[in-house]
């Protein structure tokens, strides 16, 4: 089972890393991928590049193991970036192995928002990173899909290839990209919430400064 963890990582940080391993633990993934977008169609542009990400996150992963792994094939890919077209080519290289889209809740909940949303369960699963004791308001053509599709086990993500939604607690640490970018411009330490040689990166290149 392969799972798929998207986001822009402008910077990536702890929180992004910890709960990617505790996904692949808890849902014994075969391999891990992070997906750095190239431009979320519903947000503004990532203040870092493409290239400056990656390479934030070629640093951040360059002590795990075989099974976590770069994708960039939404930076190789012009315009904006449509997760079920990522997806889609994903899905015809893998062929019928389980596929796993991992979210956080946040944007599981924004969901009908995006472009063709309702393809997303014919291409993989949904594994939605939950937070403890949070009281959920669904859109009500989510709140159907979750109806239909919820599982509560986890090995039943492994028995097919595509169409239910998991949900998972997951360790949530308190860091948010936005917060660590005004930190860097307002000239405070971000040190702990990220790993050192990514933030020594962003000092020594000026990524935030402005």
């Amino acid at each position: 089972m392969i799972g798929i963890y998207g986001g822009t990582f402008d910077p990536v940080h702890y929180g992004h890393l910890r709960a990617a391993l505790e996904v692949r633990e808890a849902l014994e993934l075969r391999e891990l991928r992070f997906l750095p977008c190239r431009q979320p169609p519903h947000r503004p542009p990532p203040v870092a590049d493409a290239q400056t990400r990656l390479r934030m996150l070629e640093i951040a992963l360059a002590d795990a193991d075989g099974g976590v792994t770069l994708d960039t094939r939404e930076l190789d890919r012009n315009g904006p970036s449509y997760m079920v077209d990522t997806l889609s080519s994903i899905r015809k290289e893998i062929g019928d192995e389980p596929l796993c889209l991992i979210l956080g809740l946040d944007a599981f909940l924004a969901l009908p928002a995006w472009h063709r949303w309702r393809r997303l369960f014919s291409l993989a699963h949904i594994v939605v990173l939950q937070r403890p004791d949070y009281d959920i308001e669904y859109a009500e053509d989510l709140e159907h899909c979750v109806e239909e599709r919820q599982v509560a086990d986890p090995a039943q993500l492994a028995a097919q290839p595509e169409g239910m939604i998991y949900f998972l607690e997951v360790t949530q640490l308190a860091i948010a990209s936005t917060s660590i970018r005004r930190m860097l411009r307002e000239g405070r330490s971000a040190k702990y919430l990220l790993p050192d040689a990514v933030l020594e990166l962003i000092h020594r290149e000026s990524v935030y400064a402005k």
